[in-house]
């Protein structure tokens, strides 16, 4: 999993509340196990019509938003069906971090998994980031995960919340298999070693 230390990128503004998983990776999508691809069907339903034209008017394919990698969203973001395909499919089109005041709790957990940011801020904060983000692709917004700043484009500083242990996690790079080889490697390196005088030949 790549490491999340400080990003500094385009903001995105998506004020629509309760965006749930279904809205941000589609259920015809989900019959893949990997986690790469899913970024050109992120929002389908929104992005593109039924001829698979692009929406002009939906955030992300105007010409300010294609290459955001922050997402400043309504309340109670990734609520509805627990699935991993939606980090997966933000973190494939380029987002790294999501700012809302609410997360749905397995969302939220599968982000981190996943190398992406999630923040939770209050709603007056958030409002203030999103108008910050509708200035388009001049306005970029800082995120500093060890200091715990998002900083706009104006010099406005946030500071926000994050837990401890998922924050080491962020930014170490480690995800549950990260963990368990972190966790492990001196219980490994001790067998391999073993294994390797017992069985020379191998």
């Amino acid at each position: 999993m790549e490491k999340f230390s400080k990003l500094t990128g385009i903001a995105a503004p998506m004020s629509l509340v309760n965006i749930d998983t279904d809205m941000i990776i589609p259920k015809q999508f989900l019959k893949t196990i990997k986690r790469t691809g899913l970024g050109a069907n992120l929002f389908d339903e929104m992005r593109f019509d039924r001829q698979g034209n692009e929406v002009e008017d939906f955030v992300l394919n105007k010409p300010a938003y294609r290459n955001a990698e922050i997402l400043v969203a309504g309340d109670n973001f990734g609520c509805g069906s627990s699935r991993e395909h939606a980090p997966w499919a933000l973190l494939d089109f380029g987002i790294r971090c999501v700012i809302s005041t609410s997360f749905a709790d397995i969302f939220y957990n599968n982000c981190f998994k996943n190398g992406i940011l999630p923040i939770a801020l209050p709603q007056e904060q958030v409002e203030a980031l999103m108008k910050d983000a509708e200035k388009g692709a001049n306005a970029r917004v800082s995120v500093d995960l060890e200091e715990q700043t998002i900083t706009s484009s104006d010099g406005e500083v946030f500071t926000f919340e994050v837990d401890a242990f998922k924050k080491h996690c962020l930014l170490n790079g480690l995800d549950d298999i990260g963990l368990t080889e972190e966790a492990a490697a001196p219980a490994i390196e001790a067998y391999e070693a073993k294994a390797e005088r017992a069985r020379p030949w191998v």
